[in-house]
């Protein structure tokens, strides 16, 4: 809430790998201490079966995000189309679960939903949504498939379009999208003396900042590229921000109780490991220059 970028070297998965080979069969991924005995003990006697997972519909795959769905991570606002990162990302993990392209559907799922404790109609949701501790106590999450940093961007007539630094952006009104690590960038690590705008859409972010009602708006960094360079373009990308000591990493949100998370973290440690995530993000991600990084 939540990106043209050189790609970085991702954090060791070192732990999830070695877990996943040992189990003969997909389970969840359980985030308390016992979190490797649990997952052996829920796995499926199947295994990761291609085709035949224990989905919600027999047969096929449903993956959820919101609407819209924004580029550059979807196009068009038509997530079925293959077209843009996250979508091209979920067909990719369809794949190497079996699923063909015709074998998956597509639902809508609002970010505050989809991360929210309940059970979800879908089998995996993709919508820039950054694994935290926080989230895992209401949903699992697949490993991670895209490393992000957070940008702010501002009006170049704003009153902070010269901001070089975070002391720089203390004094404004910032905003951002409710329930997203843009938002907590703002809370804890700009720390701004004026209370954050906090929005339900970036459509209504990006309104407001239009209209001035905000001095700067923080997202994603690729979402800041494609925003000044399509959507907003008397906007411009005053930085980004350092990533935190363990990185912030986009994963696929399933169902906290979901027997797939094993098998769907797989598919991404698959993906990443033979050069597929990093060739979509060069693909689809790759437009923008590197931001100059704001401390």
């Amino acid at each position: 809430m939540p990106s043209p970028r050189t790609p970085r070297t991702t954090l060791p998965l070192v732990a999830l790998l070695v877990g996943a080979a040992a189990l003969t069969a997909c389970s969840p991924q359980d985030t308390a201490p016992s979190a490797g005995s649990t997952a052996a003990a829920g796995a499926s006697a199947g295994g990761c079966a291609k085709g035949a997972l224990a989905t919600r519909t027999a047969g096929t795959l449903a993956v959820g995000t919101d609407k819209p769905a924004y580029d550059p991570w979807f196009s068009e606002d038509k997530p079925e189309n293959g077209k843009g990162f996250e979508s091209a990302v979920a067909y990719a993990v369809a794949d190497r679960l079996g699923y063909a392209k015709d074998k998956v559907t597509w639902v809508v799922s609002p970010f505050a939903k989809a991360t929210s404790p309940g059970a979800k109609d879908f089998d995996f949701d993709i919508n820039q949504v950054s694994i935290s501790e926080e989230r895992k106590q209401a949903v699992s999450f697949s490993s991670g498939y895209y490393d992000v940093r957070q940008a702010v961007i501002a009006l170049k007539s704003s009153k902070v379009a010269g901001a070089k630094s975070i002391a720089d952006l203390k004094g404004a009104k910032l905003g951002g999208q409710v329930g997203t690590t843009s938002l907590t960038t703002i809370t804890d690590t700009i720390r701004p003396t004026q209370q954050p705008a906090v929005y339900d859409s970036n459509d209504l972010a990006k309104a407001a900042l239009r209209n001035g009602q905000i001095d700067a708006l923080v997202v994603d960094l690729p979402t800041a590229f494609y925003i000044t360079g399509a959507e907003v373009t008397d906007a411009l990308v005053l930085g980004q921000f350092e990533g935190g000591p363990q990185g912030e990493q986009f994963g696929l949100v399933l169902d906290r109780d979901s027997t797939l998370t094993g098998c769907v973290t797989q598919a991404v440690d698959s993906l990443r490991a033979d050069g597929t995530l990093a060739a979509l993000e060069k693909q689809w991600l790759s437009d923008a220059v590197a931001a100059p990084v704001l401390k």
